[in-house]
């Protein structure tokens, strides 16, 4: 697993090209797996805290509920318009509930918290995925911790 800094230090063209599709709508959707082992979706925010991507959740939520059963997740950037302007991003690893007081503090400056209580994350990634269209191909470039970045072309 790794952080977003880990990310950025290991492959920055890709990075770069993720945070843009991360910070280009509010909105994404996250994976998580329910009790039963059948997936469940739910609209989250992400944001940058440090090294870290994070993600908020209300007090008690379902998706909160699941994260600290089963920390796996998947998040896919909202795609916009349909063009595939600027790509399709996917992330996937594992949630880690923030419970240190110090790093709370830290999380609520750089990421302004719903009033009342609520539970905050920190997404260690495990793979980053970005598929865009370059002319007639499709071109997925895929990126894991310690790995280079991994080109496939499609026709």
């Amino acid at each position: 697993m790794a952080t977003w800094q880990q990310f950025e230090r290991e492959a920055p063209e890709l990075a770069a090209a993720v945070r843009a599709r991360v910070e280009a709508y509010k909105h994404h959707v996250l994976a998580t797996v329910r009790k039963d082992g059948s997936p469940r979706v739910s609209g989250t925010e992400v944001r940058r805290c440090g090294p870290d991507l994070t993600l908020g959740s209300m007090w008690q939520a379902v998706k909160a509920r699941d994260l600290q059963r089963d920390g796996r997740f998947a998040l896919h950037t909202n795609p916009g318009d349909g063009s595939m302007a600027g790509g399709d991003a996917k992330l996937a690893g594992r949630a880690v509930e923030i419970t240190d007081e110090g790093e709370l503090a830290a999380y609520r400056v750089a990421v302004p918290p719903p009033p009342g209580p609520f539970h905050a994350f920190r997404l260690d990634l495990a793979e980053v995925v970005l598929t865009e269209v370059e002319g007639d191909e499709l071109v997925i470039r895929s990126w894991r911790p310690g790995r280079p970045v991994n080109t496939a072309r499609r026709h």
